[in-house]
């Protein structure tokens, strides 16, 4: 995450407002945590809201 938000931060180009979208933008995409794969018995695995940085871009 500190290396994202780095090379977020380096880009002089981009305004700060849109610094914090792509920050958070980052961290909501995570898989989901492991201990909510055990309370569902691994009936949840996958994360919906999951978004691959080629496949699916941004409108920040």
């Amino acid at each position: 995450m500190l290396l994202d938000i780095r090379y977020t931060m380096a880009r002089g180009k981009n305004t700060i407002g849109r610094k914090i979208r792509l920050i958070k933008a980052n961290k909501q995409n995570r898989r989901i945590p492991a201990w909510i794969m055990v309370k569902t018995n691994r009936h949840v695995t996958t994360h919906p809201k999951r978004r691959h940085w080629r496949r699916t871009k941004l409108k920040a």
